[in-house]
Protein backbone atom coordinates (compact mmCIF):
# COMPACT_ATOMS: atom_id res chain seq x y z
CA UNK A 1 0.00 0.00 0.00
CA UNK A 2 2.76 2.33 0.62
CA UNK A 3 4.68 1.52 -2.48
CA UNK A 4 1.17 2.04 -4.50
CA UNK A 5 0.43 5.35 -3.31
CA UNK A 6 4.03 6.45 -3.35
CA UNK A 7 4.18 5.85 -6.97
CA UNK A 8 0.95 7.98 -7.29
CA UNK A 9 2.67 10.58 -5.95
CA UNK A 10 5.39 10.44 -7.73
CA UNK A 11 3.09 10.38 -11.23
CA UNK A 12 2.18 13.33 -10.29
CA UNK A 13 5.93 14.94 -10.61
CA UNK A 14 6.83 15.61 -14.70
CA UNK A 15 10.12 17.08 -15.96
CA UNK A 16 10.34 19.50 -19.07
CA UNK A 17 10.96 17.36 -22.78
CA UNK A 18 13.38 19.85 -23.65
CA UNK A 19 16.22 21.50 -22.01
CA UNK A 20 15.68 25.11 -21.06
CA UNK A 21 18.42 27.51 -19.88
CA UNK A 22 16.40 27.36 -16.47
CA UNK A 23 16.16 24.56 -13.85
CA UNK A 24 12.42 23.83 -13.42
CA UNK A 25 10.18 20.57 -12.57
CA UNK A 26 6.63 20.12 -13.18
CA UNK A 27 3.52 18.63 -11.22
CA UNK A 28 -0.30 18.25 -11.30
CA UNK A 29 -2.18 18.73 -8.12
CA UNK A 30 -5.45 20.60 -7.65
CA UNK A 31 -6.48 19.88 -11.08
CA UNK A 32 -4.03 22.37 -12.53
CA UNK A 33 -0.64 21.88 -14.22
CA UNK A 34 1.90 23.56 -11.64
CA UNK A 35 6.14 24.89 -13.14
CA UNK A 36 8.19 24.87 -10.47
CA UNK A 37 11.30 26.79 -11.27
CA UNK A 38 14.10 25.83 -9.18
CA UNK A 39 17.74 26.00 -8.24
CA UNK A 40 20.42 23.85 -7.63
CA UNK A 41 22.58 26.02 -5.06
CA UNK A 42 20.39 26.11 -2.13
CA UNK A 43 18.54 23.90 -0.14
CA UNK A 44 15.51 26.01 -0.13
CA UNK A 45 15.33 26.02 -3.79
CA UNK A 46 14.50 22.35 -4.91
CA UNK A 47 11.17 20.69 -4.25
CA UNK A 48 11.72 17.47 -1.74
CA UNK A 49 9.54 14.72 -1.79
CA UNK A 50 8.06 15.94 1.52
CA UNK A 51 6.13 18.65 -0.33
CA UNK A 52 4.76 16.29 -2.41
CA UNK A 53 3.42 14.26 0.04
CA UNK A 54 2.13 16.90 1.87
CA UNK A 55 -0.02 18.16 -1.55
CA UNK A 56 -1.27 14.86 -2.37
CA UNK A 57 -2.85 14.87 1.20
CA UNK A 58 -4.26 18.16 1.09
CA UNK A 59 -5.85 17.59 -2.34
CA UNK A 60 -7.18 13.72 -1.58
CA UNK A 61 -8.11 15.08 1.92
CA UNK A 62 -10.12 18.56 0.91
CA UNK A 63 -13.38 17.21 2.38
CA UNK A 64 -12.29 16.21 5.84
CA UNK A 65 -9.40 19.32 5.78
CA UNK A 66 -11.63 21.85 3.44
CA UNK A 67 -8.96 24.68 2.89
CA UNK A 68 -11.35 27.35 1.19
CA UNK A 69 -11.20 30.96 2.82
CA UNK A 70 -9.11 29.33 5.72
CA UNK A 71 -6.30 31.20 6.21
CA UNK A 72 -2.84 29.32 5.73
CA UNK A 73 0.97 30.14 6.71
CA UNK A 74 3.88 28.05 5.38
CA UNK A 75 6.74 28.32 7.23
CA UNK A 76 9.87 27.50 5.09
CA UNK A 77 7.69 27.29 1.94
CA UNK A 78 11.23 27.12 -0.60
CA UNK A 79 9.99 27.01 -4.02
CA UNK A 80 6.51 27.68 -2.93
CA UNK A 81 4.82 24.27 -4.27
CA UNK A 82 2.69 23.69 -1.11
CA UNK A 83 1.67 27.23 -1.19
CA UNK A 84 0.65 26.94 -4.56
CA UNK A 85 -1.55 23.83 -4.04
CA UNK A 86 -3.28 25.21 -0.89
CA UNK A 87 -3.66 28.39 -2.93
CA UNK A 88 -5.28 26.24 -5.64
CA UNK A 89 -7.85 24.75 -3.27
CA UNK A 90 -9.42 27.87 -1.79
CA UNK A 91 -6.81 28.97 0.69
CA UNK A 92 -5.69 32.33 1.45
CA UNK A 93 -1.99 31.71 1.85
CA UNK A 94 0.81 33.22 3.60
CA UNK A 95 4.61 31.93 1.90
CA UNK A 96 7.11 32.53 3.87
CA UNK A 97 11.15 32.13 4.05
CA UNK A 98 14.47 33.65 4.77
CA UNK A 99 15.06 36.74 2.05
CA UNK A 100 17.53 35.31 -0.03
CA UNK A 101 14.79 32.57 -1.55
CA UNK A 102 12.01 35.03 -1.67
CA UNK A 103 12.43 36.12 -5.57
CA UNK A 104 12.44 32.71 -6.57
CA UNK A 105 9.51 32.04 -4.08
CA UNK A 106 7.89 34.99 -5.51
CA UNK A 107 8.02 34.22 -9.09
CA UNK A 108 6.59 30.39 -8.25
CA UNK A 109 3.62 31.34 -6.81
CA UNK A 110 2.64 34.29 -8.80
CA UNK A 111 3.16 32.11 -12.30
CA UNK A 112 0.98 29.57 -11.20
CA UNK A 113 -1.75 31.46 -8.92
CA UNK A 114 -2.48 34.89 -10.89
CA UNK A 115 -5.78 34.84 -12.10
CA UNK A 116 -6.28 30.95 -10.99
CA UNK A 117 -6.96 31.00 -7.36
CA UNK A 118 -9.87 32.62 -5.12
CA UNK A 119 -7.22 34.49 -2.69
CA UNK A 120 -4.06 35.43 -3.78
CA UNK A 121 -1.46 34.26 -1.66
CA UNK A 122 1.02 36.60 -0.35
CA UNK A 123 5.44 36.02 0.09
CA UNK A 124 6.89 37.61 3.47
CA UNK A 125 9.88 37.21 4.88
CA UNK A 126 10.21 34.83 7.82
CA UNK A 127 13.37 33.96 9.17
CA UNK A 128 12.60 31.77 12.02
CA UNK A 129 12.45 33.04 15.45
CA UNK A 130 13.43 36.38 14.75
CA UNK A 131 11.04 39.74 14.98
CA UNK A 132 7.91 37.12 15.51
CA UNK A 133 5.88 39.57 17.49
CA UNK A 134 6.79 42.19 14.92
CA UNK A 135 6.05 41.04 11.54
CA UNK A 136 3.38 38.49 13.25
CA UNK A 137 1.42 40.21 16.03
CA UNK A 138 -0.15 37.70 18.13
CA UNK A 139 -3.24 40.01 18.43
CA UNK A 140 -3.72 40.62 14.84
CA UNK A 141 -2.42 37.50 13.30
CA UNK A 142 -4.82 34.04 13.23
CA UNK A 143 -3.92 31.09 11.24
CA UNK A 144 -6.12 28.34 10.90
CA UNK A 145 -3.33 26.41 9.29
CA UNK A 146 0.36 26.29 9.66
CA UNK A 147 2.05 23.80 6.81
CA UNK A 148 5.46 22.56 6.60
CA UNK A 149 7.22 20.10 4.48
CA UNK A 150 10.67 18.92 5.69
CA UNK A 151 11.44 22.16 7.76
CA UNK A 152 13.25 19.73 10.12
CA UNK A 153 16.92 18.90 8.48
CA UNK A 154 20.93 19.28 9.39
CA UNK A 155 20.67 23.12 10.45
CA UNK A 156 21.35 24.86 13.60
CA UNK A 157 17.92 26.32 14.23
CA UNK A 158 15.61 24.05 15.81
CA UNK A 159 15.42 26.11 18.58
CA UNK A 160 13.97 28.89 16.45
CA UNK A 161 12.32 26.94 14.58
CA UNK A 162 10.51 25.20 17.75
CA UNK A 163 9.76 28.76 19.05
CA UNK A 164 7.95 30.17 15.68
CA UNK A 165 5.60 27.04 15.45
CA UNK A 166 5.18 28.06 19.11
CA UNK A 167 3.85 31.49 17.95
CA UNK A 168 2.30 31.31 15.50
CA UNK A 169 -0.01 28.75 17.00
CA UNK A 170 -3.40 29.55 18.57
CA UNK A 171 -5.79 27.14 20.56
CA UNK A 172 -7.37 26.15 17.50
CA UNK A 173 -5.23 26.34 14.59
CA UNK A 174 -3.74 22.82 13.05
CA UNK A 175 -0.28 22.06 11.90
CA UNK A 176 0.11 19.78 8.94
CA UNK A 177 3.95 18.95 8.83
CA UNK A 178 5.60 16.29 6.82
CA UNK A 179 8.56 15.22 8.10
CA UNK A 180 11.71 13.13 6.61
CA UNK A 181 13.83 10.96 9.24
CA UNK A 182 17.53 11.43 9.00
CA UNK A 183 19.94 11.56 11.86
CA UNK A 184 19.52 11.45 15.17
CA UNK A 185 19.42 15.06 16.02
CA UNK A 186 16.99 16.15 13.79
CA UNK A 187 14.74 13.48 14.75
CA UNK A 188 15.10 14.21 18.73
CA UNK A 189 13.14 17.35 17.27
CA UNK A 190 9.84 15.67 17.50
CA UNK A 191 10.27 14.55 20.71
CA UNK A 192 10.68 18.48 21.94
CA UNK A 193 7.63 19.33 19.43
CA UNK A 194 5.38 17.25 21.64
CA UNK A 195 6.28 18.94 25.01
CA UNK A 196 4.13 22.10 22.98
CA UNK A 197 2.13 20.29 21.07
CA UNK A 198 -0.41 16.99 20.58
CA UNK A 199 1.12 14.75 17.48
CA UNK A 200 -1.25 12.42 15.44
CA UNK A 201 0.57 10.70 12.33
CA UNK A 202 -1.80 11.02 10.08
CA UNK A 203 0.07 9.35 7.12
CA UNK A 204 3.48 7.19 6.79
CA UNK A 205 5.31 5.93 4.18
CA UNK A 206 8.68 4.42 5.10
CA UNK A 207 9.81 3.70 1.81
CA UNK A 208 10.40 7.59 1.49
CA UNK A 209 10.99 7.63 5.74
CA UNK A 210 8.63 10.55 5.04
CA UNK A 211 6.09 11.00 8.04
CA UNK A 212 3.05 13.34 7.83
CA UNK A 213 1.59 14.58 11.02
CA UNK A 214 -1.33 16.33 12.69
CA UNK A 215 0.15 18.70 15.47
CA UNK A 216 -2.03 20.76 17.82
CA UNK A 217 -1.27 22.82 21.61
CA UNK A 218 -1.65 20.41 24.02
CA UNK A 219 -4.87 19.64 25.17
CA UNK A 220 -6.89 20.58 22.18
CA UNK A 221 -6.26 18.23 19.26
CA UNK A 222 -10.12 16.56 20.33
CA UNK A 223 -11.68 19.69 21.72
Amino acid sequence: DDEQIVAEIMRRRFFPALITHKAWEGFHFAGHEIKITEATDCYGAVVWPSALVLCYFLETNSKQYNLVDKNVIEIGSGTGLVSIVASLLGAFVTATDLPELLGNLQHNVLQNTKLKCKHQPCVKELSWGIDLEKNFPRSSCHFDYIMAADVVYHHPFLDELLLTFDHLCKNDTVILWAMKFRLDKENQFVGRFQMLFDLEVISDFPSLNITLYKAMRKGRMKA
